[in-house]
């Protein structure tokens, strides 16, 4: 057995090494003029704490025949970190509540600089749990740096989940328009991110304005040569803006304007689009009272398998089997008309909420108190009735379980991962959404909710 109680008097002894001026065998010069320390050290501790330094000493002969001392330079670290970083390496400790949040980063590129893996992941770990705060403060600074260091997961999951989550923590940072554009990229490229897609163009926008502060402040004065500017400023980003899911209004206020540093094949299909959406014969319409032709297309890619920004060549067309205001709020007038329907999507709007939740089933419904099989359905929320991008999506992970035909129930997903239940026409429906059968929880609460609408189409 191991008795920690002996393991002071080693790190104690270890430290008195550390400090020895007689035994030492290498001289480490560290910082850049006029800022450099020579620290004094021991070549045995250096070559198996440190696989970088390890490198550096196999490759310069460790052994001297003259008698003159090894001698290495670490020019990209400051002298007053590597102070900190040399006590670790001799100690195997670190207080780090004695240090203020901007050293510990700057403890943590070190010991990147120097492969201290354990260091890395140890460092990682005390500021996400302890320093959350001064974090989102400085957001922007802690995304360019663990994204510009591939040893940095955790900072890096930590960083796309709060941007993921809250991402005008990003975009109102003091410092956002001095990120690179290929992070800037990564952000607006998530299909998660929640937040609007006016948004998302008006961030862009203003990042991309930073960069060129000599424009005029009005679009209106803007010369050719200025359009130009921005427009190659911004080449790399338009193409990850959905500019088809804004409003026709947001569309003519935000985006017309500067329509000149859009290609022309793009602003000849924005055009066309946002014209077609006054055509009340056009075929990018829907009789729903829940969801719109932008829900359609988005679900459209989840039935195909498709990331949100791939291409979506025709978007299915969604037939109306049943609505529960015009056929009645029964299991009974449900099962009439939806059993033995193949390829059907079911969508729900909560009662005094903009919460919009639903599902899709490729097999047919049925009325016999059997499951129906497939690896195929899903099931999914919008917090918002009114945008698209906030969602969840929750794909099934039991296939025997994915539906369940209840006799007196309307469309239920799994075992009440998503259920209408109580369809009466005295009462109305309630429905209850919880984590069995499908990937993850598709709302905030597990607790019943009053169904003001609901919708079954067949799509074709």
């Amino acid at each position: 057995m191991v008795d920690n109680k002996l393991l002071p008097k080693l790190t104690q002894n270890l430290f008195e090494i550390l400090n020895d001026e007689e035994f030492y065998d290498i001289t480490i010069e560290v910082g850049k003029d006029p800022y450099v320390k020579i620290f004094r050290a021991h070549m045995v501790i250096l070559y198996y704490r440190s696989s970088y330094l390890q490198r550096i000493l196999s490759t310069n002969n460790i052994k001297k025949n003259d008698g003159t001392l090894m001698h290495i330079k670490l020019p990209n670290i400051l002298p007053e970190i590597f102070q900190i970083i040399l006590r670790y390496l001799y100690c195997g400790s670190l207080t780090l509540k004695e240090y203020d949040t901007l050293d510990i980063i700057k403890i943590l590129v070190a010991a990147n600089e120097l492969n201290l893996q354990e260091l890395i992941t140890y460092l990682q770990s005390f500021l996400i749990e302890n320093k959350k705060q001064w974090m989102e403060k400085n957001l922007d600074l802690i995304y360019q740096m663990s994204f510009e260091n591939n040893s940095f997961f955790e900072l890096q999951k930590y960083c796309t989940d709060l941007i993921t989550k809250e991402p005008d923590k990003l975009f109102n940072s003091t410092n956002f328009s001095l990120i690179p554009e290929n992070l800037l990229i990564s952000v607006i490229q998530n299909d998660k991110l929640q937040i609007s897609n006016i948004k998302i163009w008006n961030n862009v926008l203003k990042w991309g304005l930073a960069q060129h502060p000599e424009l005029p402040s009005d679009v209106e004065n803007y010369s050719k040569d200025d359009f130009n500017t921005l427009k190659n400023t911004l080449q790399q980003c338009i193409p990850f803006i959905n500019f088809y899911n804004l409003t026709s209004k947001e569309f003519m206020d935000k985006v017309l304007p500067y329509k000149r540093i859009l290609s022309k094949e793009m602003y000849k299909d924005l055009l066309k689009f946002y014209l077609s959406l006054s055509d009340p014969n056009n075929k990018s319409t829907i009789d729903s009272k829940i969801i719109t032709y932008q829900h359609i297309e988005l679900i459209s890619k989840w039935i195909n398998r498709l990331e949100i920004m791939d291409k979506l060549n025709s978007p299915y067309k969604f037939q109306l089997l049943f609505r529960g205001s015009r056929d009645g709020f029964s299991g009974e007038k449900f099962h009439e008309t939806c059993d033995n329907r193949y390829r059907t999507v079911t969508v729900i709007k909560a009662k005094d909420s903009n919460e919009i939740l639903g599902g899709y089933n490729p097999v047919e419904w049925r009325s016999d108190g059997s499951y129906g099989t497939t690896k195929d359905s899903f099931i999914f929320s919008f917090d918002n009735d009114d945008r698209i991008e906030n969602y969840i999506l929750s794909r099934v992970m039991n296939e025997c379980y994915a539906t369940f035909n209840g006799i007196f129930s309307g469309p239920s997903f799994g075992w009440n991962d998503l259920t209408i239940l109580g369809m009466s026409y005295d009462f109305g429906s309630f429905c209850l959404s919880k984590k069995n059968f499908y990937e993850k929880l598709i709302r905030k609460t597990e607790n019943v909710f009053t169904v003001e609408e609901f919708e079954v189409f067949q799509i074709v």
